[in-house]
């Protein structure tokens, strides 16, 4: 899959220790921390951390989301083999200040063409909370279905999924 992907307003890139601020301040946002869970991370060292771990984990892809005239960091995109799902999950947060602009659809629909280009991904799964309305609303834009309630730990999942062979 590709390291960098742009669309017309966006730039995705691959997730690095750079990103360390921005990821601080995403992960602990009110909504980050409602609808995704709180990381426990308090300091930019911890920040760095949380990141190492993302990016050296073979199972995940993260892309940082930045406004392409300005380089703006806005969101990440998320595409990670969970062990509780049988196929790959997508994932979207964006900071508050940039949500129902598009950004979320734009950059989330560039990652899943990618993904239909790879004939290992026949199936893609994403998961949220029957709360997160946002969330549920771009799934469907993008295509997802419903599928079934899972209980993770817990917490119960709505699961959506998107046969991506068209």
């Amino acid at each position: 899959m590709k390291n960098n992907l742009t669309t017309k307003r966006l730039s995705l890139n691959n997730l690095t220790l750079n990103d360390a601020e921005f990821i601080f301040e995403l992960v602990n946002t009110p909504e980050w921390k409602q609808f995704i869970g709180d990381r426990n991370i308090k300091t930019l060292s911890d920040a760095n951390e949380y990141i190492n771990k993302l990016i050296y984990n073979p199972d995940i892809n993260y892309w940082v989301v930045k406004l392409k005239d300005n380089q703006t960091l806005i969101g990440v995109i998320t595409f990670i083999k969970r062990n509780y799902l049988e196929h790959h999950d997508i994932g979207f947060a964006f900071l508050a200040r940039y949500t129902k602009k598009g950004y979320a659809y734009e950059a989330t629909s560039a990652v899943l063409n990618e993904v239909r280009k790879d004939e290992v991904h026949d199936r893609i799964h994403a998961t949220t909370i029957k709360e997160n309305i946002n969330s549920i609303q771009l799934l469907k834009k993008l295509g997802f279905e419903f599928d079934k309630e899972i209980q993770v730990e817990k917490e119960i999942l709505l699961l959506y999924s998107d046969n991506l062979k068209i």
